[in-house]
């Protein structure tokens, strides 16, 4: 397949919203959204984590949303790089290589939280809005 073809989701120009799953493709990534979540939460107890660390960051990803004050484009950019589990996997490896719980815990907190956002819906974003993700619309958006 010829990457260079296929379209950077979180930039593409306004009103141009594809890919948005439907049916069970939805559902199948809901639950992998809640079995994400729930791994990372089994783990996190296994690894006996603090459990106010974990209550303290679980929404911080969200923080991303700060980036939508710069529009829809840079807010997409910003969240779907927040909302990627890329990151908290390679920290969670690079955690567990070098032996650094604190690092894990972090790592599996957002996780954690990724996981749930999946669950509710909430996917990666596009750049006509914050509702308009990979999962379908949320909070009931209308196109312009």
């Amino acid at each position: 397949m010829d990457m260079a073809a296929q379209p950077d989701l979180a930039t593409e120009p306004a009103g141009t919203s594809h890919g948005a799953v439907q049916g069970g493709l939805r559902l199948l990534l809901r639950l992998e959204g809640l079995v994400l979540a729930a791994a990372a939460i089994a783990f996190y107890a296994h690894q006996s984590g603090s459990w106010w660390l974990f209550a303290a960051l679980f929404l911080a990803p969200d923080v991303s949303f700060a980036a939508y004050l710069g529009g829809p484009r840079i807010g997409a950019v910003a969240y779907n790089a927040v909302h990627s589990t890329l990151a908290p996997a390679a920290l969670l490896a690079i955690g567990l290589a070098a032996g650094q719980p604190l690092v894990v815990e972090i790592a599996t907190i957002w996780l954690a939280h990724i996981g749930v956002d999946r669950l509710a819906g909430y996917g990666l974003k596009y750049a006509d809005g914050f509702g308009f993700t990979h999962l379908g619309r949320i909070g009931g958006v209308r196109r312009p």
